[in-house]
């Protein structure tokens, strides 16, 4: 069934939008909510609604975990995800407007342990360079060695491996290089970043169960559980330490704290009428700062990328500013703004993300701006997100079918030994008495080799950014054994080739040294 709204009220430009309008489309949003929550499947959901200097609305609905029955309230804390960026870029303009840094101060001055492939770049990469994701890095550059069990610096260090795109002309999205500029404010600050984010925004607003650290969101009692979503149904199966990336990645909040900072946002910097971030600072972040979605079309319109903000333009031309957060591993939420009309919705999940959050937001601004609601929201987003998770796999071969006559692989000693890349480090090809593993990652995780076609095998990826089966592809030498392998998830840039040799002790310093 459609949920589609019959409440007549007439369409609105910024300059009519009263509160009873607002208030109209917030009991038509307390209606429709449970019902889109039931349709999704997510077991719970919070929002919140902030329109300048005050909450208009907020509410929980739903449970905290399957199988619990605690019911999800407006102090239950979630995991953020990505809605952290924006939450850190505000903490950063702060220290912006205190004249500890500036937008523009090269990261490398107050995180010198920061190398890119590029000497140049190195020396000139800023912190709103890295906020806006223009840096040059890959997608994602850094998320499969923090899947490994890599900790923060280590990653860090790491990315120096990275080849990297045009410096201020490719938008890529990176946790790590977000983390890198957040890092570099803080360093400033002379805080670690949890701690320089709860003096600078948390405490002032009264943000009292709103953390970067995964073990403050550990300690709440009321929290929600992350439900990851296999085979159609959520369920409660992975914990998400999300430390490593904290300034991208890793905050949590009730939606009532976060609704404090919504309405800071909106009203400039200023909370309850007293400044807290510098105006000018504060609005560097909700400005185009790189081209995040060029327009396909002349006649198209493109999507930008501000500091720690997607900001776009609706067809009436109004500023939109919003940001979804995502872990496919059971957390999805969504914060959307509009400045101009003095308003906002937060919406937090405690389900992998398909949808739900981002269809409830605009279920709300299709009330506020059309009177009524224009589609099925809900069934619209998960037809994207479903087909935007397995475009995350094109690079990748299809192993859902096995080869009718695989051709037979070498004896075990042609691939047993040590293997080492300089971005992901040694790499073991074990045998044991089920087949043969490859032991890889600080931690030493283990994958089961399944024999596949020839000299290729597939293992089983893990973490956050798993694809499923992924390939394990030796190359044979003059010798008769593997001179190298090439795990296919790890390869996307270039860097998941293992060469058999000893295991050096340091990761690369170049990339030259990368691509030998």
């Amino acid at each position: 069934m459609l949920l589609i709204s019959t409440v007549c009220v007439l369409p609105a430009g910024a300059e009519d939008l009263t509160e009873d309008r607002i208030d109209s489309a917030i009991r038509e949003l307390d209606r429709m909510a449970p019902e889109l929550l039931q349709r999704s499947g997510v077991p719970g959901m919070a929002i919140a609604v902030v329109s300048g200097d005050r909450v208009r609305y907020q509410r929980g609905f739903g449970v905290r975990a399957l199988g619990g029955g605690e019911p999800v309230d407006t102090e239950t804390v979630f995991q953020l995800a990505s809605v952290s960026k924006p939450l850190a870029a505000t903490v950063v303009a702060g220290l912006v407007g205190d004249g500890l840094v500036a937008w523009e101060t090269p990261v490398f001055r107050f995180l010198p342990s920061f190398v890119l492939s590029d000497p140049w770049v190195t020396q000139t990469v800023t912190i709103a360079d890295l906020l806006s994701h223009r840096s040059g890095l890959p997608d994602h550059a850094g998320d499969l060695l923090e899947d490994l069990g890599f900790d923060r610096d280590e990653i860090l260090k790491r990315l120096r491996c990275a080849p990297l795109s045009p410096f201020r002309i490719t938008n890529a999205y990176t946790n790590f290089g977000f983390t890198a500029g957040a890092l570099a404010g803080a360093s400033a600050a002379g805080m670690d970043w949890p701690d320089v984010a709860q003096q600078r925004l948390f405490a002032p607003l009264g943000m009292y169960q709103s953390s970067f650290r995964y073990a403050d969101y550990l300690s709440r009692t009321n929290r929600a559980v992350a439900h990851a979503y296999v085979d159609g149904v959520y369920q409660p199966l992975y914990e998400r330490d999300a430390d490593a990336q904290s300034p991208a990645g890793g905050a949590s909040a009730s939606v009532s704290d976060l609704a404090k900072w919504a309405q800071l946002a909106l009203d400039e910097g200023r909370y309850e009428g007293e400044p807290v971030i510098e105006a000018a600072a504060l609005l560097q972040t909700q400005l185009p700062q790189s081209i995040s979605n060029p327009a396909p079309t002349a006649d198209g319109r493109s999507g930008f990328y501000g500091l720690g903000w997607n900001v776009s333009y609706d067809d009436a031309g109004r500023t939109k500013l919003s940001h979804s957060g995502a872990f496919m591993l059971g957390v999805a939420t969504s914060v959307t703004l509009y400045p101009g009309l003095d308003l906002g919705i937060l919406v937090l999940t405690n389900g992998a993300p398909y949808g739900l959050a981002e269809a409830t937001s605009q279920t709300f601004f299709d009330l506020v701006l059309e009177g009524a609601v224009q589609d099925d929201w809900l069934s619209l987003y998960f037809g994207l997100f479903s087909a935007l998770w397995a475009e995350e796999r094109d690079f990748m071969r299809d192993y859902s079918v096995p080869p009718a006559s695989p051709v037979p692989s070498l004896a075990r000693p042609a691939y047993l030994g040590s293997y080492y890349s300089p971005y992901y480090g040694p790499l073991r090809v074990n045998a044991g008495s089920t087949g043969m593993s490859i032991t890889l990652g600080p931690q030493s995780m283990t994958f089961p080799l399944k024999h596949w076609d020839g000299n290729l095998f597939v293992f089983e990826t893990t973490g956050e950014n798993a694809l499923g089966l992924s390939g394990a592809e030796f190359v044979i030498g003059p010798s008769g054994s593997a001179d190298s392998l090439i795990l296919e998830r790890y390869n996307k840039t270039g860097l998941g080739t293992f060469s058999r040799r000893p295991d050096p002790q340091q990761p690369c310093q170049s990339w030259g040294q990368c691509a030998e």
